[in-house]
């Protein structure tokens, strides 16, 4: 081994203990002097603000300015081509080589390593060689941020020269078995590795193709936001692109296949065998089925016309409406109702959508103009007035820009009211267009009435909005959908032995949709879940077998807690709101945002430094009195506030960054809760003084970082280890990434391992 090498950045994959592992390392070996891996250098300015000084970049450093993921999942197998550009932006020439580490449990069945077109050959190192090599350099360089990579085997190439300002593109292709666990194939790539860039980088591009001999089912990423495109049963393709911003989460993606109308799994997660766990349900009816006949639905559109929607509003109204009539399908009931002070329908009656029908009720949204009061109560009593089939699917859409002005002008009453109308159990969606809205009123109508809100900041477009909702509600599967958890014995004294699942109550199932449901259990073991809804007027009931963990090994699953509680704390913002002060709901909102990072306006002050995370009374009254902004309905602040308790309740993933947590200011339209100054200067302090690590929650307090998971018994006698020590890497070997991804700061860190506190200083 090189004695010279002083730095490694890392590159490729990295995947959790349970899984395959890999990941590619550049190493610089041109001098001896200590170069630790870039970082980009975030500065915010000081107050008074004043010009930045600039930051020379150190000596020898470098970014990374594109990577470029294809994959293809051909069943179980990976066949993965990466494609990353270095750029040495130091100022002198770097020699490297780069380095590709074994996974721990897998072999690479092929690889190609090439470094701008040209192929390098790779050395073998064992292990223990590797590990050697790693502890090496992470002495030498006082860096801790390699720890985590220690402990495999690894590939190496022979040395290449990267000239000051002159980039370099690596390409790797391989092809890997993948892991399958609970019947799901698992593919992860280390998209958090590109955070060791001396600045953001400029494009990140995960492209994922699918292709399976059996139908495949559910297609669900836990850590992005990403799109997934499935143009038949046996094929998906999942994308996900970034540009300008630093990766704080590894990449991860799930798929089952299998037959049947609807493909579901569980999965759990259970860290303490005497607390209660958490599971995820995954769900996704059959995309196309020439066997199960169309379930045919009605949808009434309910529209605001009143003064206030006048101009670009309507035109963009009417273009929604032209949408979801072009949308429709022949057995298809509709009907369109305008409101402003009067009440206008297209037909008296409920319309068998066809040629002729969809003719007619595109001339008259064409004739829709805008004038007049609000009259909320009275359109919802027309709207829900014209249903009175409940063997068939309702959806009513409303939408409106303004408060409720004529008529019943009472919030309690046009919610009550609406409830009463209601006599086939329709699903509600509202919108809110706009700050004027009352966005409490609205949230009260879609949760009395099944469904949910939606707000339209003023940029946004209508159309855009209305046709995204339509486009999943177009071909309901089944409905009025319950879910249960049977056991083959449970004891009176567990209780319900399944709790808190969210979302809550019933649902529908949409073709091309998938459920993504999470909850507590009590009872671990064998089930059977039963799925119980309507396809058609037809009961049908399916079931499925379950296993939920008695404690788990390993933190793989981990996402499932905080996802979990990323719900949880939007739905406890909906108690308070609609339902008003509940000082238990309070704690447990400060008890989540403390241990999980997820940090609201209403408890964002926990970025402070100043802050005692140990003071719960404390922080539960500060939490409380910044909660009295929900009284707030309507105006930019309480229109920012749904939108955040929102998409909280509906969250897909758990943030993988604190601030990400924080939606209460909306910087694009200016507008936030009253307090939003705050907001936005807790939303930098958050940058800095949280971080969220796998499963973990950091605070920086008093100089060194506090693991959410040490309790005040712990801290109270902490064993104390040197960084870069024997007992520092001995602890790392032990645990492996389970605990060295936790043990990667600069500064000291508190932290719990095995339930005993650890301070482990530099």
């Amino acid at each position: 081994m090189n004695r010279r090498l002083i730095q490694v950045a890392a590159f490729l994959l990295v995947l959790s203990p349970a899984l395959a592992r890999a990941q590619g390392l550049l190493v610089v070996e041109n001098s001896n002097e200590r170069v630790r891996l870039p970082r980009p250098i975030i500065i915010w300015p000081p107050h008074p603000p004043h010009p930045p000084r600039p930051v020379p970049p150190p000596p020898v450093s470098y970014k990374i300015k594109e990577l470029d993921v294809q994959a293809r999942l051909i069943d179980q197998v990976a066949q993965v081509q990466v494609s990353q550009t270095f750029v040495n932006t130091g100022r002198r020439q770097m020699e490297v080589s780069f380095v590709f580490p074994l996974p721990y449990d897998g072999a690479i069945e092929q690889m190609t390593l090439l470094v701008d077109g040209k192929e390098y050959p790779a050395k073998l190192l064992d292990a223990k060689e590797a590990r050697r090599m790693y502890e090496e350099i992470v002495r030498r360089n006082r860096d801790p941020a390699l720890l985590e990579w220690m402990g495999a085997g690894l590939f190496r190439t022979s040395v290449f020269p990267v000239p000051p300002g002159a980039s370099r593109t690596v390409s790797l292709r391989y092809s890997q078995l993948l892991r399958k666990q609970e019947g799901l194939t698992d593919f992860l790539f280390p998209l958090s590795t590109a955070k060791y860039t001396s600045e953001a980088p400029e494009k990140v591009s995960i492209r994922a193709t699918i292709s399976s001999g059996e139908p495949i089912k559910n297609v669900y990423s836990p850590t992005h936001a990403v799109e997934i495109k499935r143009p038949d049963d046996r094929h998906a393709t999942v994308t996900f692109s970034s540009k300008n911003e630093v990766p704080t989460a590894d990449f991860r993606l799930f798929y089952d296949v299998g037959r049947g109308e609807l493909g579901t799994r569980v999965l759990s997660y259970r860290p303490d065998a005497g607390q209660d766990g958490y599971f995820l349900l995954l769900a996704s009816p059959r995309i196309k089925s020439d066997r199960l006949k169309r379930t045919e639905k009605t949808v009434l559109l309910v529209i605001d016309r009143s003064g206030s929607m006048s101009g670009k509003k309507i035109e963009q109204v009417r273009e929604a409406l032209k949408y979801v009539l072009n949308n429709l399908r022949q057995g298809d009931l509709f009907n369109i109702i305008a409101y402003d002070s009067a009440i206008e329908t297209f037909r008296p009656e409920l319309q068998r959508f066809d040629e002729k029908t969809r003719a007619a009720a595109l001339g008259f949204v064409e004739g829709l103009y805008a004038g007049g009061s609000t009259d909320i109560d009275a359109a919802l009593r027309a709207a829900f007035g014209q249903l009175q089939d409940s063997t068939r699917p309702s959806y009513v859409v409303f939408l409106t820009d303004g408060l409720p002005t004529a008529g019943v002008t009472n919030e309690m009453q046009i919610v009550a009211d609406a409830k009463q109308y209601n006599k086939v159990r329709a699903r509600l969606f509202a919108f809110g267009a706009g700050y004027d809205v009352n966005s409490r009123l609205l949230d009260k109508l879609a949760r009395e009435n099944f469904g949910q809100s939606e707000f339209v900041r003023p940029d946004e477009d209508i159309e855009d909005r209305v046709s995204k909702l339509y486009n999943r509600i177009e071909s309901p599967v089944m409905t009025d959908v319950r879910l249960q958890f049977v056991f083959n014995e449970t004891r009176t004294e567990y209780g319900n032995p399944i709790n808190r699942v969210y979302p809550k109550g019933s649902f529908d199932l949409f073709a091309g949709e998938q459920l993504v449901l999470v909850g507590r259990y009590r009872k671990p073991g064998t089930a059977k879940v039963t799925v119980e809804g309507k396809v058609g007027e037809d009961l049908q009931k399916l079931d499925f077998p379950a296993t939920l963990a008695e404690k788990s090994g390993d933190e793989s699953f981990g996402f499932i807690e905080k996802l979990w509680a990323v719900r949880r704390v939007g739905e406890i913002i909906d108690e308070l709101d609609l339902k008003g002060k509940n000082d238990e709901l309070v704690k447990e909102l400060v008890e989540l945002a403390t241990r999980h990072g997820i940090l609201t306006p209403y408890t964002s002050f926990m970025a402070d430094e100043g802050v005692n995370l140990r003071d719960v009374s404390g922080n539960v009254g500060v939490a409380r009195k910044r909660l009295e902004a929900l009284g707030e309905a309507s105006g930019a602040g309480g229109f920012a506030q749904r939108a955040m308790k929102g998409a909280l309740q509906n969250a897909q993933r758990a943030p993988s960054a604190p601030a990400d947590g924080m939606l209460g200011f909306d910087s694009r339209a200016g507008a936030g809760i009253p307090f939003s100054g705050k907001a936005k200067r807790e939303s930098k302090q958050a940058a800095q003084n949280v971080r969220n690590i796998g499963n973990r929650t950091f605070f920086r307090r008093d100089g060194q970082w506090v693991d959410s998971q040490v309790t005040k018994e712990q801290e109270s006698s902490v064993r104390c280890v040197k960084q870069f020590s024997d007992e520092y890497f001995e602890l790392a070997n032990t645990h492996g990434r389970r605990l060295s991804q936790y043990m990667v700061f600069d500064e000291p860190v508190l932290l719990n391992i095995d339930d005993r506190a650890y301070l482990i200083e530099p």
